[in-house]
C-alpha cells in the first residue's frame, strides 16, 4: 500500500513557474514507477509525464515536453514535477499516481495502482 499526497497547485499566470510535489509513504518508493496526470473540467484525465523506478527513463506529453520536467528524489520518497512557460490551457487538477508492475512506465492511467488526492493549478491569461 502506497499513499501519495500532492502539493505545490496554485493560481498563476501565463509564462510563470510552478513544482509540483508528491510525497509517498508506506511500501518502498522506488519499487514503483510514478506518475501525473491531469484532469481539466469536462476532459478526461489525461497522462502529463512518467518516470521509471530509479529514474532512469521519463516521458511526456507532447503538448508539455521541453516545458515540464519530472523527477524523483527516492530518499525523500517524493516525486516532483517542474511546471516552466505554464499556459493557459495547463490549467488543471494534477494527481500523482504509483505503478507496481509497468517498465519502465505507463501512459495509461489504467496501469496505475495508486493516486494522490489532487492538487489544482490555474493559470491566467
Amino acid at each position: 500500500q502506497v499513499q501519495l499526497v500532492e502539493s505545490g497547485g496554485g493560481l498563476v499566470q501565463a509564462g510563470d513557474s510552478l513544482r509540483l510535489s508528491c510525497a509517498a509513504s508506506g511500501r518502498t518508493f522506488s519499487l514503483y514507477a510514478m506518475g501525473w496526470f491531469r484532469q481539466a473540467p469536462g476532459k478526461e484525465r489525461e497522462f502529463v509525464a512518467a518516470i521509471s523506478r530509479r529514474g532512469i527513463t521519463t516521458g511526456y506529453t507532447d503538448s508539455v515536453k521541453g516545458r515540464f520536467a519530472i523527477s524523483t528524489d527516492n530518499a525523500k520518497n517524493t516525486v516532483y514535477l517542474q511546471m516552466n512557460i505554464l499556459k493557459p490551457e495547463d490549467t488543471a487538477v494534477y494527481y500523482c499516481a504509483a505503478d507496481r508492475i509497468s517498465f519502465p512506465y505507463s501512459r495509461d492511467s489504467v496501469k496505475y495502482d495508486y493516486w494522490g488526492q489532487g492538487t489544482q493549478v490555474t493559470v491566467s491569461s
